[in-house]
């Protein structure tokens, strides 16, 4: 599974023009899962995000994590993530999980996730979202379990 991780001071989703995930401060997580994947990805990238250190200490050092620092997670699904563009010009899905292995895996990432006792929302699995935020610091991360990058 891959993920995109953003440090946010806040960020929502809506569909059709509802909110269906909102938080203040902490990760927005976009996740995407892979042909190859499993439930113990699942498992591993919801352990490393709830305690990737990427939050301040007094010092002013990303030493914290969300766990640490109180803060919240808003999970989206992106099967974007694992678009592969390096022929031509429209980009190439293939190694994209379907939806019927998707939707479970992101599932188990959301309540692995919740099970670190982190605070976690969502988007809506298949819809079409509308996300926005604001990136503090700017920090990105970005997660592959099977460490591709």
């Amino acid at each position: 599974m891959r993920a995109v991780v953003q440090r946010v001071s806040d960020a929502s989703v809506t569909v059709d023009g509802r909110a269906v995930g909102a938080i203040e401060g902490g990760l927005l997580v976009y996740v995407g899962a892979g042909k190859e994947d499993g439930p113990e990805d699942a498992a591993w990238l919801a352990g490393k995000v709830a305690n990737l250190r990427v939050f301040e200490d007094d010092s002013g050092l990303m030493n914290r994590s969300a766990l640490d620092s109180g803060g919240a997670a808003l999970a989206v699904s992106q099967f974007t993530l694992f678009a592969d563009a390096r022929k031509g010009r429209r980009p190439s899905y293939s190694d994209a999980a379907g939806p019927e292995v998707a939707k479970p895996l992101f599932e188990a990432f959301v309540a692995a996730l919740k099970e670190t006792g982190l605070r976690v929302e969502t988007g809506e699995f298949g819809a079409s979202m509308r996300v926005a935020y604001v990136n503090e610091g700017p920090v990105t991360i970005l997660l592959d379990s099977k460490k591709v990058f």
